[in-house]
């Protein structure tokens, strides 16, 4: 695979990643404000505590999608791959990608969940982008055929 598309790759997943951190991190704040302000309720639950959780989730899981982008810009800028554990770090990035991607098509629609595949699609592709070279084939020498036998 070429270097300029693995590069390119790694930091256009960086900068989806990096505006979903943004994205989630506005949501959520929007969210906890509504909730704080309308004094909504499940069953009992103190509106203020449920505020306060959804802005502590938010900084936490945008907190989260900025390190996935920081651990994809040196991979783009060296082109090596992610160490062990930029790389368990993506993958699990990549998992939460599809679970939510998967609740995102019922709850918000399907642009939604078309923007989540390409980010699971980018951080896939990263890393797989960067797996082992696989093995160059060289020719085999022909095998030689066993001597006939001598004439008796």
């Amino acid at each position: 695979m070429s270097v300029v598309v693995r590069r390119l790759v790694a930091f256009l997943a960086a900068l989806v990643l990096a505006a979903e951190a943004v994205g989630v991190v506005v949501v959520n704040v929007v969210l906890g404000t509504v909730v704080r302000n309308q004094e909504m309720s499940l069953a009992g639950t103190d509106p203020e505590v449920m505020s306060r959780g959804t802005w502590v989730l938010g900084g936490v899981f945008g907190a989260f999608l900025l390190l996935c982008a920081v651990l994809l810009v040196p991979a783009g800028a060296r082109d090596r791959a992610p160490g062990r554990v930029a790389r368990i770090v993506l993958v699990c990035c990549a998992v939460v990608h599809g679970v939510l991607g998967a609740l995102t098509v019922g709850l918000v629609g399907w642009a939604a969940f078309a923007w989540m595949m390409v980010a699971l699609g980018l951080i896939v592709f990263a890393l797989v982008a960067y797996g082992p070279e696989p093995a160059r084939a060289e020719p085999r020498p022909e095998p030689e055929q066993p001597a006939a036998p001598a004439p008796a």
